[in-house]
Parts: C-alpha cells; sequence; structure tokens
C-alpha cells in the first residue's frame, strides 16, 4: 500500500458523529464494462494492447488517451495533487512532478468489500460511490444509443454484482443515458430492483439518436424523472467529459479531438469547464420547469466546485426580474430548495453558505483520486471558520439526511 494512505492526518478534530462523504470512486477494471457486455458491441468497445507493451481503450475506432492507463493497474495515488489544486506549488512543478511515483492499485480501488474495510481505516462511515472511466461513454458514444444504453446497462451489472446497493454504507450510483427515453426508464427500472436509489446524470446536453441534443429538462423524458420521483431516486451530478474541452481546444488550436484528463494549461485552469458544464446543467433542468413539474426531486451536484453558485444566482435573479414570465417561481428560491453542492476544498464554504442553505451543502473528499483527499479529518482545516454545529451538518447530518430521504 502507498504511503501516501499511511500519511497522518492533517489535523486531529474532535467529533462524536459520523463521517458522510458524498464523493467516493471506484477505478473500472476492463470487466466492468466488458462481463455484461453484448459481445456484438465488443468491437466498439476495446482495450488494445500496443507495441510499446501498455494498453489503451479503443472507442468506436478512435484510440483514446483520456485516461492514460484505461486499465488502472497502476494509478497516482490518493491525495497526491492536492497542493496544486490548492495553488502551492512554489517550485513551479508539473503536475506528473507532483504526483510522484504512481502506486499499484490495491482492492480497495475496485472492490466493494475491499472498499468498505478501506473506509473504516480511513474515518468514513457512508459514501456515494462513483465511476471514473464511465465519463467516456456519453460524450463520445451518446448518439449510438443501443450502444451507450449497453454499456451503461454493463457496467451497472458488475456494480450490482461486486458493490451491492443495500448494505446502508456504500451508495454506488447508477449510471444512466437519457438518450433513449424508454431505454432510460428500463435502465431505471433495473437498477431500483437491484436496491439503487442514486442515478447519476451527466451534466450535459443529451445527445439523441439524429444527431442533435436536448435538454434533460425536455418533456421527453418525463416518464423518467416521474419515476424518480415516485420511487424517490436521489438524481446526481458529477463531474464528467460535457463536451466543454471541446471550446478549450478550440481557442487553443489543439487537434487531439478529445478531452485529456490530467492535460493542464493556464488558459484552461482559467475557462472553468467544470463548473460551466454544471451551471448550464443546473440551468437548464430550473428554467425548462423539471421541479416544478417533479417537485420532489432533489438535485446533489459533486465535483464541479462552487465558486461559480454565488455569479450564477445572482445572473437567475436578473433573469427572474427581466423575464419573468419564463418562471413559475423564483429560480433562485428552485436553486436553494432542490440542489445540494458539494464545494471543493479550496473553495470557501463560509462565503457559500451565504448565498445558499448551509443544509443543502455536503463534504466531498473525491477519494480515492489524485485530485481528492486521503482523510476526511483533512477537510475540517477548510471549514475551520464555521461554527461546531454548521461543521457536523456539512461532515454529516446534510448527507446523511439528504440519504435517509431516498430510501
Amino acid at each position: 500500500m502507498s504511503t501516501v494512505l499511511d500519511r497522518e492526518a492533517k489535523s486531529a478534530p474532535r467529533f462524536d458523529y459520523p463521517i458522510y462523504d458524498a464523493d467516493h470512486h471506484y477505478y473500472e477494471p476492463p470487466e466492468a464494462f466488458l462481463r455484461h457486455l453484448d459481445p456484438k458491441y465488443h468491437s466498439k468497445f476495446q482495450y488494445v494492447t500496443l507495441a510499446n507493451g501498455r494498453t489503451k481503450l479503443v472507442v468506436d475506432g478512435f484510440l483514446s488517451d483520456y485516461i492514460p492507463n484505461p486499465t488502472f493497474n497502476v494509478v497516482a495515488g490518493p491525495g497526491t495533487h492536492e497542493a496544486y489544486y490548492r495553488a502551492d506549488n512554489p517550485q513551479g512543478l508539473t503536475l506528473r512532478e507532483m504526483t510522484g511515483t504512481p502506486m499499484k492499485s490495491i482492492p480497495a480501488f475496485h472492490n466493494g468489500a475491499a472498499h468498505l474495510k478501506m473506509m473504516d481505516e480511513l474515518g468514513y462511515h457512508a459514501a456515494i460511490v462513483f465511476p471514473t472511466l464511465a465519463s467516456i461513454i456519453e460524450v463520445r458514444l451518446g448518439h449510438q444509443t443501443e450502444l451507450t444504453q449497453a454499456l451503461m446497462h454493463s457496467l451497472n451489472t458488475w456494480v450490482a454484482e461486486e458493490y451491492g446497493f443495500g448494505n446502508g454504507r456504500q451508495f454506488p450510483v447508477g449510471a444512466i443515458s437519457l438518450c433513449d427515453p424508454a431505454g432510460a426508464v428500463k435502465e431505471l427500472e433495473f437498477v431500483l430492483k437491484a436496491g439503487c436509489k442514486q442515478i447519476l446524470i451527466r451534466p450535459a446536453a443529451v445527445p439523441l439518436t439524429d444527431g442533435g441534443f436536448c435538454s434533460p429538462a425536455d418533456r421527453r423524458f418525463d416518464d423518467f424523472w416521474r419515476l424518480c420521483e415516485q420511487e424517490r431516486v436521489l438524481i446526481n451530478n458529477h463531474v464528467s467529459d460535457s463536451g466543454y474541452d471541446r471550446i478549450f481546444r478550440e481557442w487553443s488550436g489543439d487537434t487531439r479531438g478529445e478531452m485529456i484528463a490530467f492535460d493542464r494549461a493556464a488558459k484552461k485552469e482559467i475557462f472553468n469547464a467544470m463548473g460551466r458544464a454544471a451551471e448550464d446543467s443546473i440551468t437548464s433542468l430550473i428554467v425548462d420547469g423539471l421541479f416544478d413539474r417533479f417537485p420532489g426531486l432533489k438535485l446533489l451536484v459533486t465535483e464541479s466546485g462552487s465558486a461559480w453558485i454565488a455569479p450564477l444566482l445572482e445572473r437567475m435573479e436578473r433573469a427572474y426580474h427581466k423575464m419573468p414570465w419564463e418562471f413559475a417561481r423564483s429560480p433562485v428560491e428552485t436553486f436553494r430548495e432542490h440542489v445540494y453542492v458539494m464545494p471543493f476544498y479550496e473553495d470557501s464554504v463560509s462565503a457559500l453558505a451565504e448565498v445558499m442553505p448551509i443544509e443543502n451543502i455536503c463534504f466531498g473528499s473525491d477519494w480515492p483520486h489524485p485530485e481528492g483527499l486521503v482523510r476526511p479529518h483533512d477537510f475540517f482545516g477548510d471549514i475551520k471558520d464555521l461554527s461546531a454545529a454548521d461543521q457536523k451538518k456539512v461532515m454529516s447530518s446534510n448527507l446523511k439526511n439528504l440519504l435517509e430521504a431516498h430510501q
């Protein structure tokens, strides 16, 4: 096991409550997609070994560098990029230099029982668990609806087998694409039967078979959202490849044709594609009336930060006063009632609590990704300006209550 996992926590606060984490991950081994995938689709989603011995993913004939090592047999250690994201780089190191020596993947990164044991060792009581590589699917294959649905179903079946959905501490999401409305309902019914009450929807316009796109709040998806409301399903918008990297590539003359997960440039950092995708998704859901038609739905936004929220709410308020006829109610009120947010550790939680309810702010570590935190205790240093009561809300009771409301 990497020494990264063995290091001492940055702080040792005293607390007597369980930690609820909104953002854990597993690294998908190839069988996560291939074990249950119809063989007729295998040529569209292949792991191939190159002449240099490295394994790459070929998606619909395109050799992808999106994830440097899509097998995840070797990965950057948890938390190794933390200093970079805290803008603490006085030596001017590259991200690769800051990463240090990669580590061999351990069972806790892709096995439910081992992950649960690691949660105990690190001090997590419960966590929502997301995929990693699955974010490649819709942006490249979304217009091929049958293939997209088949890959999502294969992944969800693997998760049901390897993690399960019902132990009350690990809450793996069911990954669902809306590209085929009837297929989305069918997949939702499948994960519900398996015991899943948390689903992952990509924060992006929905790709359609005809090559076009539409809002996820389009009425063609109402049967899906109605079932989510009836079954008390928690909707998760986790950062993904939402297609916004294309804007950076156009401005930069980059011809590689895809997002590269760990590729960094100053212009790209300032463009903030993660926050932009999240705010555009939320804006579409609110303005297109999803929460008016289905007032029981709640949305949890993870790993997209929170610095964009105050400006978004200000723009919403101005739009509401300019064009009130386009809204059933104040969009800011709708946001504050229906949207929950996981801020980054480099964000100010106290500032966020000035524009949205503290009860709607949830801690997330992004474990075991390199940009995340190793231990939940580390986040207490970032919320030391909050009262003890508010710290408990962020670290425990907010997500606990949200999960319990969706069981």
